[in-house]
This record gives C-alpha cells, structure tokens and sequence, in this order.
C-alpha cells in the first residue's frame, strides 16, 4: 500500500510543543495603559516583546475569551505567541471547531451536504497577525490594542464577533519587536527617536525577507506559523498586517491589482472583492479617508512564498493591508494626482500630521472590518473553503486543461496561421481554442513522482518536507511499481493533484508564466510586485517525472 505523510509531522521527525495559560477566575481586564505605562498609539513609545508577551499573559489570566499558546521557539529562544480569542462557550469546544475547519479545508469524502451541514456547525476562523516586518511598528501594537478591546468590549458587534469567529491572533517576529523597539527607546530624549539605523538583522537569519520563506519553511518562526495555518487550523481568511501605504494615502489593502496568479480558485478573487469591499467601507463610515485598492497600490496576488500569498494556494482569503505610521509623527504628503476621488481611491486623505494613534485606529477599525464580515457569513465562508477544496480535488481527478499566456499565445498564432481568418478578427472560430486547450499533451498534471533512485535524494527528501509543512499530502511507494513504462523502486514518492491544496501543488513543480504586461501596447513594462517565478522542484534541482494520465501504485 501507499504511505500517505500528513500532519503528524515531516519525513525527519518533527515534534512540537505548545503550552497554553488559560484562566480559572475572570478578573478584571488590563488596559495597555496599566501594563506599558502608556496608550498603544501615543507618540514616541513603543512595547518590546518581553512587556508584550507579559501582557497577553495578563489578558489570558484575567478573561474567559482568551487562550494564550505557545506555538513554538523563535530563532533566538523566545516563545512565540499566538492569543485564541472568542466567547467562552467556543473555548470549551475549540477542539471540535478545529476538527471542522480542518474537515473542510481537506473536503476529502465529504457530501456537498455533510459539508453545508459542518459549515452550519462550525465557527469561522480568522488569522490576524502583526510584528512580522519590526520596522514596521505599527503591526504588533495593533495586534496588542485589538486584543484588548476584544477581550474587554461588551458592545453587540463584539459580542457576535465572539460568538461566531475564532480569532488567531500571533505574533510574527518576537525577536524582532524586542530588537526594534529597545533600539528606538534607546535615545532618552523622545524627539530624537529613530527607527532607522538598527545594526543587526531583525529576524537572526532572513531578516526582510522572513516575508519570502512560507513555502520553504525554513525559519522557526515561519514554521511555527506554518504549522497554525496549514496543518492545525486551517483558517478561512487570515490577514496579514505591513507598512507602508503608498505617498498620499494612509493605507492600501484588498482588493488587489492583477496579474493574479492562474492556478488558484476564482472564489480567492470574489471573496478578496467581498471582505475588501467590507474593510474599505467601514473606513468610509467612520470618515478615516485614504483607503487605495486594486490599481492605487503595487500589491498583486501573483507570488507565492508570502505569509499571506501562500494562503492563497491553500483557499484561504488572504489580506494585506500597508499603512503609513511611525511612533514619531510624520507628514502624509501632498501627492495632487491622489487628490481626485475614483474607484481605486474613492475617499482621498488630504496632507496632513500623521500620529501613531491614527494608524493604530484605523487598524483596529479594519481588523473589526474583517471579523465583522466573517461573523455575519461564518457559514459561508467555511462552506466555501470546502467548495474550493473540492474544486482542486475534482481538477486532479480529471483531464483538465489550464490557460496561461502561453497558451493564449498559442491560440492567437494558430488562427493568424489561416488564411480564412488572417489574425485580424476579434473573434474567432472556436477551433483555435479546441487546438490548444484539447492537445493531450496540453494537459494538467495528475501528480508527479519523485524516484528513489535520484542522484541527490537527501535534497528530494527537504524538498517534501517543505510540501508535508504546507499541508500537502505526499505518498510513498512500499514496493517496485511502474507508471507508463517506466520502473519506480519502493521509497519512491508520489505527489498527486487530486487534494484540496492542488494550487499549491501545481506551484512548486510547474513553471510560472507571467503575462507580458505593459502600460499600454508599445510602452514601458509594469515590473512585478515581487518574485515572477520560483518553481521551488526547479530551485532544489529535483528530479521527477509528470503524468497526465491517472495512475496509481503499491
């Protein structure tokens, strides 16, 4: 029989310890102020993460909402910490709402009606995260402000909130916050203070880059992260906090500008529309201007390996947002071509002093934004996850083909070809499409397998444990077995694209086709957000075989 690895832990053994607090009596809840000394938000302070991982032991003492897990060790020995915040009920039954969301993200021998029941049943489950970028301040002091008016408010949107969402609030980069802050408190006149000039990387081996590992997996913390995502609890939306929003605005967030990347599901790119949409309008309500989205900022779907855009391959609505803030005030300029309203833009801010205060507000109200659309569609948003799921299960289950540039290329140079259509019609017969998109040869992978007998199978082997810490499902052979002719040994490995994080699949071993994008025709190139390929099996120089066909083994 096929060994299937999941879960439990990589191909090397892989243990995990998680301590939680969680309190007996409530008491009464902390305010920032009582613990730091000061307002989350107030000019020239900052928290290091000794005070705050103090204080989220505080909130866990003192209220029934609260959990307070350590997800794991940082690369310099700190614990990283993850706050699991709903009502109290929810508590008692966090194991069978983690049992659900896991059930629908993997939608394995699920009924389309068992799933809709589950969906009824289960809780929704948002990821906010902060600190990830130390520079960028206001991430983890938003995450600090947030808990505690989660943990503290008793008003009726909190209160739902609570009822029906699991909020996951971690740290990113503790070892960051306590080096970026201590270097900025280090000047004793406040005026004087800067973040810049910090003369050691804030994450000990990636620095910035912490941000470019998520599929890899390489660093503690990533792993830590890695684990609560992909394998433990699956969440249906997660939102990533960064900075900084581009000149003239405060803060650019979802939806996002294409290209998006072609192997994900399209409900990724509905439901981006639909929590953007919530997050820019409660901006809008609450007279905070300055939300940019879609062409007004940088930020694309395309790349994967981000803490957010690696959630995408594995169904989950990913959320950036970048705002402008710093502990010392500073200036939003005068940009005159932000000024007029349109549908990227359709509030502007005016220059103006900026506080720190302002970013933080606006971050809670955006964090309140996301948790309010997720109690309000709870249901839907865990059917859909399921819906995706099975999508990505049927796709690997068939002969499918998928567009790419390439092939759209392809069409476009079979019909200027003939002569009957002379490449000049913006129509055309659908013969051109049936040439491409029904070429066997044209066809998606089924899976892919990995041989025993590769020259360097000590680099296969990282190679899929970096596909087992994202959640993806590898198999192993337990005896010789061939596939089209060819003769594998036992211990061979076997990916298959049937499984619901089939995007992710398809991403590591597939080359990524960027569109040629330009301005406008003849004019200059639109660079891309970030990386434009990164095949991770290309990378790694790993050897495997791609089969079209469906195949099966010992």
């Amino acid at each position: 029989m096929i060994k299937r690895y999941l879960k439990k832990g990589t191909l090397a053994t892989c243990v995990f310890l998680f301590v939680t607090s969680f309190n007996a009596v409530a008491q009464e809840i902390p305010s920032p102020k009582s613990h730091f000394g000061f307002d989350i938000g107030d000019n020239y302070q900052l928290a290091n993460y000794t005070q705050t991982e103090a204080y989220f032991k505080k909130l866990a003492a003192s209220s029934k909402r609260v959990k307070l897990v350590d997800i794991g060790k940082t690369e310099e020995g700190r614990s990283q910490c993850m706050l699991i915040v709903t009502s109290p009920e929810n508590h008692k039954n966090l194991e069978k709402y983690k049992s659900i969301s896991q059930k629908l993200a993997r939608a394995e021998g699920l009924t389309e009606k068992e799933a809709k029941d589950l969906a009824q049943q289960g809780k929704a489950v948002v990821w906010i995260d902060g600190g990830l970028h130390a520079n960028e301040t206001v991430g983890a002091h938003q995450l600090i402000q947030t808990a505690y008016n989660l943990v503290s408010r008793t008003d009726a949107e909190t209160n739902k909130i609570l009822d029906e969402v699991i909020v996951l609030m971690t740290h990113a980069n503790p070892d960051g916050q306590e080096l970026q802050t201590n270097w900025y408190l280090r000047e004793k006149t406040p005026e004087k203070r800067s973040l810049a000039g910090l003369p050691r990387l804030y994450q000990k081996y990636a620095g910035h880059d912490n941000n470019r590992d998520f599929f890899m997996l390489n660093l503690k913390e990533t792993q830590n992260m890695g684990r609560q995502l992909f394998i433990e609890w699956n969440p249906q939306i997660m939102y990533n906090h960064h900075q900084s929003g581009p000149a003239g605005t405060v803060v650019a967030g979802p939806p996002f500008r294409d290209p998006h990347n072609y192997v994900f599901d399209p409900i990724i790119l509905t439901s981006l529309d639909a929590v953007g949409a919530a997050m820019h309008n409660r901006l809008n309500v609450e007279d905070k201007p300055g939300y940019t989205q879609r062409g007004g900022s940088v930020f694309s779907t395309w790349y994967n390996g981000g803490l957010r855009t690696t959630t995408y391959f594995h169904n989950m609505v990913g959320l950036l947002t970048e705002i402008v803030g710093n502990p010392t005030p500073m200036e939003i300029p005068l940009v005159p071509s932000r000024l007029l309203p349109n549908s990227d833009s359709p509030n502007p801010v005016l220059p103006q002093k900026w506080y720190f205060k302002s970013a933080i507000d606006y971050s809670v109200s955006l964090n309140y934004a996301v948790l309010n659309y997720a109690q309000r569609y709870h249901d839907e948003l865990l059917f859909n996850v399921y819906k995706m799921g099975k999508n990505s299960i049927d796709r690997g289950s068939k002969d499918t083909w998928s567009f790419s540039p390439q092939k759209i290329e392809a069409i476009n140079a079979a019909a200027k070809k003939d002569k009957a259509e002379g490449g000049a019609r913006r129509t055309m017969d659908p013969k051109y499409l049936d040439a491409v998109m029904k070429d066997p040869k044209n066809r998606d992978a089924r899976g892919y397998i990995l041989s025993a007998d590769q020259p360097d199978f000590t680099t296969a082997i990282r190679f899929l444990n970096a596909l087992i810490r994202t959640g993806v499902v590898v198999q192993k052979a337990t005896a010789p077995f061939t596939v089209e002719g060819k003769q594998y040994p036992a211990g061979s490995y076997i990916v298959k694209t049937d499984q619901a994080f089939r995007p992710h699949v398809l991403d590591m071993f597939e080359p990524q086709d960027h569109p040629n994008d330009f301005k406008y025709e003849g004019g200059p190139p639109v660079a891309p957000y970030d990386a434009a390929g990164w095949t991770l099996a290309y990378l790694m120089n790993v050897k495997f075989d791609r089969i079209v066909n469906a195949f099966d083994g010992p």
